[in-house]
């Protein structure tokens, strides 16, 4: 952003490289991303560079590549996990793989209190680890500012005065929000690179103007909305910018809505005074598509696609020429990185914003993203600028494919890549059933899978029920990590909140039909109301409610996933009184569920979609 100071991000593919820009845009300072091949000439004028984490080995030959030149930029710099171990092994230092490989909390111990990255932090604070490998060898002119019990080298510093050899590298990752004090240390960087605190979403909305304007020219603009958060800022933003004139909205009713959803955007857009959306019902359409299909990559790929397709009809019927219309989407930042949106990123999931056909139309310059480069706290910082009502900006966040990513699908037939209980082993070779048995809990590997995120890469993997009453959130957070974190056939972990009989659910066949989402509505409806009753709606972030295949006595099974977050791309499940939860599992039974059940897994490990 021209006259604004700058600290730039290099990308070496980590799932949280845009999260660090978005913390280091929330302490007031415009971020941007760049590529780590890229030449110098693009980082000049820049006041600081953060080295991103990645899920590749330094060592590796395929690691990402990597212009060395940029370390000769006389501005500070911070190196990020493998960002860390990059930056040490071109100094000369040496990097292999840890004995102890790190995933999840661990207590930094400060050795150096006067390095001025560090500064204000305790003695001991907890910070989150996500890495296999370690830096063992330091290069010269470096010494050890923070270590923690299992990895000696978690913080360094070169050791010089000179501003262009400020460099500072830590194994852990501040940016997400497991880390205690990581925003501390973070702004004690933005202090270092001595760069001016005033970016916000005032400032951005020029900005995003004149690119808009700039991208359209003299073209129209046909934008589907969903009805979430994102769609909704895209549709009010491009409103303002371009005029309604120049401006058109189609929501589709997909068949997978929210009990109600198509009707509460048609009032609202209707009271805000723009009547230039159309509502296309394509139910019908949509769900003989999805018919017979269980794979989520498939399911997602048809909706994407399905989505252009009756774009394409309705734009047909409105006699609008291609040529002068362009789509625009509401793609916001984490949609694209968990994608695999970024050229050395890992795939976590395809977004239905990401099929091939919307690539192909990208590549032609025909799609308009205005809010692709904001996370979604920015998201609802620029919707409230745009004056759209606070209860409208804060609604919790609704994927695209809607409830299709949230209805799990399965022909009810046990796979051969599916663990059963009795093989699953620690890397010491301790079974399931020992670690249970030493922790007094009881419970079941369940025989779906969900997707997860481990040390920067996708996981899928199977969710872990523990059944035993009465544990505390304390103590289903120490389980839900462990589980996670010692045994790879597991990466989500469910608390039982009840239940019509103590036995084990039951695999079934379970389709993307209109009776299936219309039972998941109705669930997830109580659910929404149950927080809006407890005055919790805007307390948590937001609360999926899933429908798996499985039953308990020939009912279903349906799983809450309560979390806070402000940007997606890191969470902690929510704690809900459970006092509160008693009451809300006999609503469930009364409408014939066969178990309700709580995911107490943070963002890592799992994600906050199940698909």
């Amino acid at each position: 952003m021209k006259n604004v100071d700058t600290i730039a991000v290099l990308d070496f593919g980590g799932q949280y490289a845009h999260l660090i820009a978005n913390r280091v845009r929330r302490l007031g300072v415009f971020t941007e991303i760049h590529s780590p091949s890229a030449p110098v000439s693009e980082l000049e004028g820049v006041k600081g560079i953060i080295y991103s984490g990645g899920p590749s080995s330094v060592y590796a030959a395929d690691a990402p590549e990597y212009n060395p030149e940029i370390l000769s930029l006389p501005v500070p710099k911070l190196g990020i996990c493998y960002g860390h171990q990059l930056i040490a092994q071109q100094l000369g230092g040496h990097v292999e793989p840890g004995k102890i490989k790190e995933y999840g909390i661990a207590d930094l111990i400060v050795g150096d209190e006067n390095c001025p990255l560090l500064k204000g932090l305790p003695k001991e604070s907890p910070m989150w680890m996500s890495h296999g490998d370690q830096v063992t060898k330091l290069p010269e002119g470096y010494k050890i500012v923070a270590s923690t019990k299992d990895c000696a080298v978690a913080a360094v510093a070169f050791d010089s005065e000179s501003p262009d050899r400020q460099i500072y590298g830590i194994q852990f990752h501040p940016e997400v929000t497991h880390s205690k004090f990581g925003m501390k240390l973070l702004e004690n960087f933005v202090d270092i690179t001595g760069a001016q605190k005033t970016w916000n979403m005032k400032s951005y909305l020029p900005l995003i103007t004149e690119r808009i304007q700039e991208q359209v020219k003299d073209r129209k603009v046909f934008l589907l909305v969903s009805g979430g958060v994102d769609s909704t800022v895209a549709f009010v933003l491009l409103n303002r910018v371009l005029g309604p004139e120049k401006v058109l909205g189609l929501h589709v009713d997909n068949g997978m809505m929210r009990l109600g959803e198509s009707q509460k955007i048609m009032d609202f857009l209707t009271k805000e005074g723009m009547n230039n959306l159309k509502v296309c019902d394509a139910s019908e359409h949509f769900l003989e598509k999805l018919k017979g299909v269980t794979a989520p990559e498939t399911k997602r790929g048809i909706i994407g696609k399905e989505f252009l397709t009756v774009k394409d009809e309705e734009m047909a019927k409105l006699n609008l020429d291609p040529n002068q219309w362009m789509m625009a989407q509401g793609t916001i930042y984490p949609d694209t990185i968990e994608s695999g949106g970024t050229k050395n990123a890992d795939k976590i999931k395809t977004h239905h914003n990401r099929v091939q056909e919307v690539l192909d139309l990208m590549e032609k310059g025909l799609v308009l993203e205005p809010l692709a480069d904001l996370y979604k706290d920015e998201v609802r910082a620029l919707g409230e600028e745009l004056g759209i009502p606070h209860n409208l900006v804060w609604r919790h966040p609704f994927p695209g494919p809607g409830l299709g990513v949230r209805l799990l699908c399965s022909d009810g037939v046990l796979t051969n890549d599916m663990v059963q209980f009795d093989n699953v082993k620690d890397n010491d070779g301790k079974s399931l059933a020992e670690y249970l048995q030493e922790n007094h809990i009881d419970g079941y590997l369940l025989p779906i899978k969900s997707v997860g995120v481990q040390g920067d890469g996708r996981t899928y993997a199977q969710p872990f029920l523990i059944t035993t009453p009465g544990l505390s959130w304390k103590l289903c957070e120490k389980f839900s990590t462990e589980l996670a974190n010692r045994f790879k056939s597991i990466n989500r972990v469910i608390y039982q909140i009840g239940s019509v009989a103590k036995e084990a659910p039951v695999l079934v066949p379970q389709y993307a039909t209109r009776e299936n989402f219309d039972t998941l509505r109705k669930f997830d409806n109580i659910c929404t109301e149950f927080l809006q009753e407890n005055d919790l709606y805007e307390k948590i972030w937001q609360m999926p409610v899933v429908s798996v295949p499985l039953h308990v006595q020939g009912k279903p099974c349906i799983v809450m996933r309560p979390v806070n977050s402000t940007e997606a791309m890191t969470a902690n499940f929510a704690e809900i009184d459970q006092g509160l939860l008693a009451g809300l599992w006999r609503k469930f039974e009364a409408d014939d569920a066969g178990s309700l059940w709580y995911d107490v897994t943070h963002k890592p490990p799992g994600t906050i979609e199940w698909e």
